[in-house]
């Protein structure tokens, strides 16, 4: 997994000029379907910025891990996780309540989806939810299922909304709630948790002032 970590900071330096100058001095095709001789990392970045040149974006080009996860997350304001394996969210979710950083979790598969917020020391986290990933094979994968993009629209979107919520601190996020999201019926379910005693990546976290 590549990780990108986004700062909305001051303008980036790179102009749109640049970027496109980039792309034909690296000899890139995009049309539709078609990308030639770009890393899905570097894409990324050029998507981004050629979706807003305001937006400046550091690349981390590096398979995420329990040696390098902590460093990745540190200084974020929020994390909006979007991974498509139990692994990486673990990881995930430890370093963000041992850096003490909220976190928006999504997960898709098929046409079902589902989003939690996170707020280390205040709400539940990902294991006070889901205590142990499930055995391998149990739960059928990403490649296996499929993804249907327009449900990953949907959960992205909610997250984007989530995560706006807790950097201008207005409304209610999903604290201590799942939301669980069908997309075959459009019914939508908010499933209760909680903090538990002993979780052993947020447990020893200190309780977060309510204002995040």
């Amino acid at each position: 997994m590549s990780a990108l970590e986004m700062r909305a900071q001051s303008p980036s330096s790179t102009s749109l000029a640049d970027l496109l100058e980039r792309v034909l001095d690296k000899g890139i095709v995009i049309a539709g379907d078609v990308q030639v001789n770009l890393l899905d990392i570097e894409l990324l970045t050029l998507k981004l910025r050629v979706l807003n040149p305001e937006v400046q974006v550091e690349e981390y080009n590096a398979h995420l891990s329990e040696e390098n996860a902590d460093a990745v997350v540190a200084g974020a304001s929020i994390v909006v996780d979007c991974s498509d394996s139990f692994e990486t969210r673990y990881l995930v979710n430890d370093a963000c309540c041992a850096q003490g950083v909220p976190l928006v979790s999504g997960a898709v598969l098929g046409f079902s989806g589902q989003v939690m917020t996170i707020v280390p020391g205040r709400s539940a986290c990902y294991r006070c939810a889901f205590e142990t990933p499930p055995p391998r094979g149990s739960v059928p994968s990403c490649r296996d299922a499929g993804v249907l993009g327009a449900m990953a629209g949907v959960v992205g979107s909610v997250q984007a909304l989530e995560a706006l919520k807790l950097l201008a601190g207005v409304g209610r996020p999903l604290l201590d709630r799942i939301l669980h999201i069908d997309g075959l019926t459009m019914e939508q379910t908010l499933v209760a948790t909680e903090r538990r005693d002993g979780c052993p990546a947020c447990a020893r976290v200190p309780a977060a002032p309510q204002s995040v």
